[in-house]
């Protein structure tokens, strides 16, 4: 079991991590489509900033750390913003209910008992 919860939270993470690169390497265009939905320029920079520490971080504590709580809380700090930000106005119902279901794979790591460890 230890090897499938394992596996589960990898590609879990492997979600959020495929988004970092875009996210570095297009920075000024992603905080340009932030800055579009209202949002002011030098907090739009700074919101990103943060994405992106919230993903690795999420990623890594949920995938190797010893409390993957942390990591899933992490992760879901970032990603309801996230979709209420970009996907809600205008509906985009594909990126929401995809999103819905990332939100309720965290939840579940975020509210599972910590497992019993055996020898």
């Amino acid at each position: 079991m230890k090897s499938l919860d394992f596996i589960g939270r990898v590609l879990l993470a492997t979600v959020f991590a495929i988004a970092l690169p875009v996210k570095v390497t297009k920075f000024s265009l992603i905080v340009e489509s932030i800055a579009v939905r209202g949002i002011p320029q030098p907090l739009a920079m700074l919101l990103l900033i943060a994405a992106i520490a919230l993903i690795v971080s999420g990623s890594i504590i949920l995938v190797f750390g010893k409390n993957q709580k942390i990591g899933a809380a992490l992760l879901l700090i970032f990603i309801i913003p996230t979709t209420i930000i970009f996907h809600i106005f205008p509906f985009e119902s594909k990126a929401v209910f995809m999103n819905l279901g990332l939100i309720g794979g965290l939840i579940l790591a975020w509210t599972r008992p910590k497992p019993i460890e055996r020898d």
